[in-house]
């Protein structure tokens, strides 16, 4: 591999210096010499001007040498000598692309790499061949980690820890807004969100105990201990909530954020129905009042998503939905689409040609489109079914055409939900190593 390597440095070499003696002797101009790591490349002016590299052509306009200095690493002004200090293997390359119009990766060299040195010559991907191509963005979909706005502003203030009084927080509020804002951060934090995790299981333990038969006859003889413990979760999340809002750098991006939200929309409820009883008593006049509190005790289960703050499987789960809603309404119109399409022609199989023996199940298209949505999703429960041929060949061919229209957008869908999870897994790696080093500290 190295003497193909080599091979082809001497056929660029030579075939540029055939291309300079032809050169002067057209022009009879001076010539400028490029050397990048150790490799010349004698190249008349005229070239140099038009040159496709846009580096090289740069070192045409440059009136100083300050500017040449710019664009090049040093420059010799009796030789006309111009270094870059980069790969000349991959500049080797590169030429041929000057020569021949092929852009090739070199062989037993890093992708990224490579990028990076076409990059600084004034090369795009785009200027790869397909099969290159590919490669580099399998490759950069490996490796590239994408930071949220949010977590970079977070960032950038952790780094300017030094200096609370130009940023005009204290060093015990930052630590405090770390502790209840970042799980990983430190030995307290993970104390704290474990508590914060018992607290939201009890809490869901007993609502679902609640819808129980057997639970209002426990509730008569036995004493509410589950309102005093309800009260006693409801107290914490109030608190944390309260906290985290005090300690938070911008009062309205704590508003704004969609956790936070939840956490408002799952601790409201609580003092709403609370306040509702107090004032409507047992008066079981008031049904309207009454749903209204069963509805409100149950949004309670919105602290189920709180857990998605110490949790890494649901935070890849709310990334992928976030940045994949392209899809899901791709996949939405996909299946509404096809819904009205079958959903139609059942109802005028099964139904609407002979009224003799006509299936009911399927007697208005807004009926027929449950029959399509349980038979696209391949789900079928059996409530209702096609009786006629023609029925249940329009059946295989929707559920046919379900399997395929729903596994369409779900490779690019897998395909986000892995890079997100390495991302997160990157990212709480990283917290961790942190978090080792404090610890040690």
């Amino acid at each position: 591999m190295g003497f193909l390597v080599s091979k082809i440095s001497l056929t660029v070499n030579r075939s540029c210096v055939v291309g300079l003696l032809r050169t002067k002797m057209k022009f009879g101009k001076s010539v400028c010499i490029i050397n990048v790591g150790g490799t010349k490349y004698p190249l008349p002016k005229d070239v140099i001007k038009d040159f496709p590299l846009r580096r090289v052509s740069r070192l045409h306009n440059c009136a100083s040498e300050r500017e040449v200095l710019e664009v090049c690493d040093d420059y010799d002004r009796e030789r006309n000598e111009f270094f870059f200090d980069r790969h000349s293997e991959a500049f080797g390359f590169i030429m041929l692309y000057v020569k021949y119009g092929k852009l090739r990766f070199v062989p037993q060299m890093c992708e990224l790499s490579f990028y990076n040195e076409m990059v600084y010559w004034g090369l795009e991907s785009s200027h790869l061949e397909f099969c290159c191509q590919r490669r580099l963005d399998d490759r950069m979909s490996d490796t590239y980690t994408h930071f949220p706005e949010e977590d970079l502003k977070a960032e950038e203030d952790c780094t300017g820890e030094d200096e609370p009084e130009r940023r005009g927080d204290s060093k015990w509020l930052e630590m405090m807004r770390r502790t209840f804002e970042e799980p990983t951060s430190s030995v307290a934090a993970q104390i704290l969100a474990s508590v914060s995790i018992i607290f939201v299981i009890v809490s869901m333990v007993i609502l679902c105990a609640s819808t129980l038969p057997d639970w209002k006859t426990a509730e008569s003889n036995v004493v509410e201990e589950h309102r005093i413990i309800e009260a006693v979760c409801i107290g914490w999340f109030t608190a944390e909530c309260i906290i985290r809002f005090l300690v938070s750098r911008d009062k309205c991006e704590f508003v704004r954020r969609p956790l936070n939200i939840i956490d408002l929309l799952a601790i409201t409820p609580y003092y709403i129905s609370v306040a509702m009883a107090t004032l409507t008593g047992e008066n079981s006049q008031l049904q309207r009042a009454g749903v209204t509190l069963r509805v409100l005790r149950m949004m309670r289960i919105f602290w189920v998503i709180k857990l998605a703050r110490h949790f890494l499987g649901l935070q890849t789960l709310g990334l992928t939905l976030r940045r994949c809603y392209r899809e899901m309404v791709m996949l939405l119109v996909f299946i509404c689409v096809a819904m009205a399409i079958f959903s139609a022609l059942a109802q005028l199989l099964e139904h609407g040609l002979d009224l003799e023996v006509s299936n009911e199940d399927y007697a208005s298209i807004p009926a027929a489109c449950w029959w399509v949505i349980i038979s696209m999703t391949t789900v079928g429960y059996g409530d209702m079914y096609p009786i006629t041929v023609p029925g249940r060949v329009l059946g295989g061919l929707c559920v046919v055409s379900g399997i395929v229209l729903l596994a369409l957008p779900i490779t690019f869908i897998y395909h986000s939900f892995v890079q997100c999870y390495h991302e997160l897994k990157f990212r709480s790696a990283r917290v961790t190593r942190s978090l080792s080093a404090e610890f040690i500290n």
